[in-house]
């Protein structure tokens, strides 16, 4: 029997075109780049099917899709933290429907940037930590290094496996009016939201699977698999062909605890907190119910200052007595390494172009955002005299905090960061307001522009593998360019095209 090829009615195509207009119609470019339109109404080429596809939709569709979306999140215990709310901390996490899609051409320059500079933050941690050649050549002002806050004396000389410090890192990209990529921030020490990542990727399939299946989209399903050989890559010789690897957590109160237990499933390891651990004989151990296993490798969830209160603050009851010692003994390989949050400081993130430089020989594939360091005079001056037009953010807050959008702030308010800036010069750095790109997001029944950046993660183990895509996280408030999730952003799935 021949099929009788379907024809939608007069009926059914005024109805798709009025909910295209009712989703669209509002939307604004307002001089911003728009990572879905070109100018109004002239979609990227990339972004065609998707566009066609999501005029195609009803708001009630929509609707319905966003309560699955968030009946997923809930019954997977996917949460953030967020410390303070009165209305209490435990939040699911905000996902948008509307997929960011990336064209391989662009995923190659990102990708090829991540992969130079986590070489280049590594090169720069193994010398600070043993030659200090950067700083004897004058590159980097000695009181840069010594005055930041997480920079570790305990670590000098101390040798790490295959000298890999930063295993994991996570780097917050921006893109500005111009349509570049610009670095915004390394987080090289216990960077988050991976977990979001693989979980928006599978609901996504599971709420839009047709819209899912016009793409030729980038798997980022075997970061777990690539995850734990990276970690298994640096394990102590003694360790073998098939070492220990542990995850060590604060603890469920910890505002990641969701993401430490979900790698943790995907990669079949233990979940541990310091009290699961003891160390013997320079030796770490977990206790289990057959008596005590050896660890090899430790994914490090926990902060330098708490992981061993006989190094650094005596009251943490986070980590393990002895840790260090076994670390410096080699018997232990820990990820991130103690010792990478010199790499977060954000008057540090300042000199990684002339890292490159320096390490590579190389041009910086990705640029920074112009940044003014406040512990030089001039910088500071300058800071201080144009308040109103900069960011100004504090060296090793994060989440959105110890921060002043100086354009929207008031009087007062500035006046108060200016004290503090006095006072703590070192502690500020200052950059000029990037204007992020924008995104289309699904604002109650129509489509509006939210500000968007993106995280990708870098993996380091016998070479640099950056995850395509990553987490693009989502200012849900009009107007804003803060995206953390404390300060009331979500997240969208992250699409890298292939070829």
């Amino acid at each position: 029997m021949t099929p009788v090829p379907y024809n939608r009615s007069l009926a059914e195509e005024e109805s798709s075109i009025a909910a295209q207009k009712t989703m669209f119609e509002a939307y604004q470019i307002d001089g911003l780049f728009d990572e879905m339109f070109a100018s109004a109404n002239v979609t990227r080429p990339h972004y065609e099917s998707a566009f066609r596809g999501l005029c195609e939709f009803q708001p009630t569709d929509f609707d319905r899709r966003r309560r699955m979306a968030d009946v997923a999140f809930r019954n997977q215990g996917i949460t953030f933290t967020v410390y303070g709310d009165k209305r209490g901390v435990e939040k699911i996490f905000p996902f948008d429907l509307v997929p960011r899609i990336i064209p391989a051409h662009e995923w190659d320059v990102i990708e090829a940037g991540l992969s130079q500079r986590i070489t280049a933050l590594n090169l720069f941690c193994k010398d600070i930590y043993h030659d200090q050649r950067i700083l004897s050549e004058n590159i980097i002002p000695p009181e840069m290094i010594y005055g930041a806050k997480f920079f570790r004396r305990e670590m000098m000389h101390v040798h790490v496996p295959r000298d890999i410090y930063i295993h994991i890192c996570g780097t917050d990209l921006v893109r500005g009016k111009d349509g570049a990529y610009y670095v915004l921030e390394d987080n090289a020490r216990t960077p988050s939201g991976v977990s979001y990542v693989l979980e928006s990727r599978a609901v996504m399939k599971r709420v839009f699977p047709t819209l899912f299946a016009e793409y030729r989209v980038r798997s980022v399903e075997d970061y777990p698999h690539n995850l734990l050989n990276t970690l298994k890559h640096v394990a102590p010789p003694h360790a073998g062909s098939d070492p220990v690897v542990a995850i060590l957590t604060p603890g469920v109160f910890n505002s990641a605890f969701f993401e430490h237990s979900f790698l943790a499933r995907q990669m079949g390891v233990d979940l541990v907190e310091g009290q699961d651990l003891v160390v013997e004989n320079n030796f770490v151990y977990m206790r289990t119910i057959a008596g005590l296993r050896r660890v090899d490798v430790l994914y490090r969830r926990v902060d330098d200052d708490f992981i061993d209160p006989l190094t650094f603050h005596p009251e943490s009851m986070l980590g393990v007595a002895g840790l260090m010692n076994a670390f410096r003994c080699g018997n232990v390989a820990m990820a991130n390494a103690v010792g990478t949050g010199i790499c977060d400081d954000k008057a540090i993130y300042a000199y990684v172009p002339e890292m490159i430089r320096f390490y590579l020989k190389q041009e910086p594939i990705l640029p920074n955002v112009p940044t003014h360091i406040c512990a030089r005079p001039d910088d500071c001056r300058y800071t201080l005299e144009n308040l109103d037009k900069l960011v100004v953010k504090a060296t090793n807050e994060s989440g959105g905090y110890g921060m002043l959008m100086g354009h929207q702030a008031t009087r007062e308010q500035r006046e108060a960061f200016a004290e503090q800036i006095r006072k703590d010069p070192r502690n500020f750095i200052a950059q000029p307001v990037v204007e992020l790109s924008q995104h289309p997001s699904l604002v109650g029944d129509h489509f509006e522009g939210r500000r968007v950046d993106l995280r990708p993660y870098i993996l380091y183990g016998d070479k640099p593998l950056v995850m395509p895509g990553g987490l693009t996280r989502v200012a849900l408030t009009k107007g804003s360019l803060v995206v953390n999730s404390s300060q009331g952003g979500g997240s969208k799935d992250t699409w890298v095209l292939e070829e």
